[in-house]
């Protein structure tokens, strides 16, 4: 039953036998248990009879190479592990060793590797990816004769210049500082836009230049430049007009917000800690029950709301004919107990356990949560 997910990325006749399925995840359970590289693994296996054994591979018979087992697992993806992961709770909650009746689910932010989003900081980076990518184009043989003007020196100038305004603000007056920041992100926005355009001139040129490349490796290269000169000029729209709306005195919604150029999906989260009132990432829901186990987990995309994330976190925990939770308890952020507004389907709460406000630095009244479920 656990191979059965990995059945339809491999022909039964065509082609030559592959790694045996069986091997693949023996091999890929030691890869994530100790935190080895393809490279790494392999040379560990090979050097180990345990771990020979352990994988179902004789003394005399061949590890696969790591390049195989990274086109494995690239073949497969993240629906065989699924897959995987289901048949696993299935057979766990038949035999009755999954206990589903108590489930704890809790949310955190999955911090994405992002500098503070400042919306000058945003745009300088955004001019100087437009320029570097125009001239990959350029060297890759299209659009050759297409201008394109250098700001790298004029961003990173009003870049530097508002900084110097950010560490004068006590010194001027809250008007002076105010038209200063305003009428250097209106310098900036006005050079990203110049930037985008020409970087649009030379995105239209250089594709009429792809099918006169003269080899299949230029070819690639023209290509994938063009690709991602594109997306940065979307994304140089994008914050453009996300400085526009904020000098135009309206603030950005956060659901849309571009917070980075290279990480286009992360958004602000706001979380109520005290350290980081507002996170930029995603957020992740995390379920566990009485032994630690992990029965399931979401990544969603921005700030959604806690609330309805409960009943398909209670669905993933139960699979199959695994006992579903009676009742449900939260912990909150004040003393006063609220009902959570669910319909009868749901389960309700039969306890709110309030958190107290912290009022002395050291361990809190509560133990610390299990490994997986970090708050």
């Amino acid at each position: 039953m656990f191979f059965a997910p990995f059945a339809p990325y491999f022909h039964p006749v065509i082609g030559r036998p592959s790694t045996p399925v069986e091997c693949y995840l023996r091999l890929m359970f030691l890869k994530f248990r100790y935190r080895l590289g393809f490279e790494s693994l392999c040379a560990e296996v090979s050097d180990s009879i345990t771990w020979r054994r352990f994988c179902r591979i004789g003394l005399d018979g061949r590890v696969p190479h790591p390049t195989t087992l990274m086109k494995l697992t690239t073949r497969c993806g993240e629906a065989a592990v699924a897959g995987l992961n289901e048949a696993l709770w299935a057979k766990a909650a038949g035999q009755k060793l999954l206990r589903t009746a108590r489930v704890r689910a809790d949310t955190t932010v999955i911090a994405a590797n992002v500098a503070y989003p400042a919306d000058v900081g945003l745009l300088a980076k955004a001019v100087v990816k437009l320029v570097r990518t125009a001239r990959r184009v350029q060297a890759a043989g299209g659009a050759t004769g297409t201008m394109v003007t250098d700001r790298r020196r004029a961003a990173g100038r009003r870049a530097r210049e508002m900084a110097a305004q950010m560490r004068a603000r006590g010194k001027l007056g809250k008007d002076q500082s105010t038209a200063a920041i305003r009428r250097v992100s209106a310098g900036l926005a006005d050079l990203a836009e110049k930037a985008a355009a020409e970087a649009a001139a030379v995105l239209r040129n250089g594709r009429r230049a792809v099918p006169k490349a003269l080899s299949g490796r230029v070819r690639g290269r023209l290509t994938r430049a063009l690709a991602e000169l594109a997306v940065t000029i979307e994304r140089t729209t994008t914050l453009v007009a996300q400085a526009r709306t904020r000098l135009a005195g309206q603030t950005p919604a956060g659901a849309a917000r571009l917070v980075s150029l290279h990480d286009a999906d992360a958004r602000p989260i706001r979380k109520g800690r005290i350290g980081k009132p507002v996170e930029f990432g995603y957020k992740a829901q995390v379920a566990d029950n009485d032994d630690g186990v992990i029965p399931g987990y979401s990544v969603e995309y921005g700030a959604v709301p806690d609330a309805p994330q409960l009943a398909p976190a209670v669905q993933r925990a139960a699979p199959g004919k695994a006992a579903r939770p009676r009742g449900a308890a939260r912990r909150q952020r004040s003393h006063r107990s609220r009902r959570l507004r669910t319909p009868a389907s749901r389960p309700r709460p039969a306890a709110a356990v309030p958190i107290q406000p912290a009022r002395r630095a050291g361990p809190g009244p509560f133990p610390p949560e299990p490994p997986g479920c970090a708050r």
